[in-house]
């Protein structure tokens, strides 16, 4: 919500954020006043960095996601957006062709596709192979590796940017670790808690460009953002990370 006490604590989650180095900011029309509340926070806070914006349309018709994205712009205050995606891949060859068209006219840098939940990977697999997209955005984490099938390879061989949401499972992955001492190889990737732990693990993938967790607790967001610091895991301590949490 947007009373003042709210507004109070978001800010503080922002300021976390761009301490830790924040650059990128996604949001959708599909997650509440989300887009609105991230206009508001930045409108407010002094001397703000330059952040990377990026949001999607989810809608359907050519004119319903020119007005949808227009909104957008109106409730995140900005002119140019830095990413738009079609969400979920509602009515994609509609979007996409306003999307192709604005990338034309400078009213977005980057266009792409998104999915969740581990849904529709086949259609999204055919939108990547026939279509020339900046972004791609899908679910991947340690227990969810489906993306390492296809997804993660064809974004490298093709140069896609990959955008990666629930990277905890949707905070699952703390029930698996909660109560468990942290190992040895996560001291030496200078990782100081299980979150760090699963987001270094994602990053450790040579595929992917940055992930998303999502939060509105100031904590969460300084200790989610301590993973963009320190050494990333190569190929075997992502092997020894998988077995590690293959025990808890």
């Amino acid at each position: 919500p947007g009373d003042p006490a709210s507004l109070a604590k978001l800010t503080e989650v922002m300021q976390a954020f761009f301490g830790g180095g924040g650059k990128v900011i996604d949001s959708s029309p599909m997650y509440g006043s989300a887009e609105t509340r991230v206009g508001d926070v930045l409108g407010a806070m002094q001397n703000a960095p330059p952040v990377f914006v990026a949001t999607k349309v989810w809608t359907s018709g050519a004119e319903r996601g020119i007005a949808q994205m227009e909104e957008s712009a109106r409730r995140m205050r900005v002119k140019v957006f830095d990413l738009m995606g079609v969400h979920n891949l509602t009515e994609w060859k509609t979007q996409l062709a306003t999307l192709r068209r604005w990338k034309g006219e400078g009213r977005v840098r980057y266009i792409g596709i998104t999915t969740s939940h581990g849904r529709d990977h086949a259609q999204l697999l055919e939108v990547m192979r026939s279509e020339p997209l900046d972004f791609v955005q899908f679910s991947y984490n340690i227990e969810d590796r489906e993306a390492e099938q296809a997804l993660l390879p064809l974004a490298q061989e093709r140069k896609i940017a990959t955008m990666i949401n629930r990277p905890y499972q949707q905070g699952a992955l703390f029930g698996k670790s909660r109560g468990h001492t942290l190992p040895e190889l996560a001291t030496q990737l200078d990782c100081s808690s299980w979150a760090q732990f699963y987001l270094k693990f994602i990053i450790g993938h040579p595929a992917v460009t940055c992930i998303i967790p999502a939060t509105d607790v100031p904590s969460h967001m300084a200790d989610n953002m301590l993973a963009n610091f320190g050494r990333v895991p190569d190929a075997a301590q992502r092997e020894e990370m998988l077995r590690i949490f293959a025990s808890l």
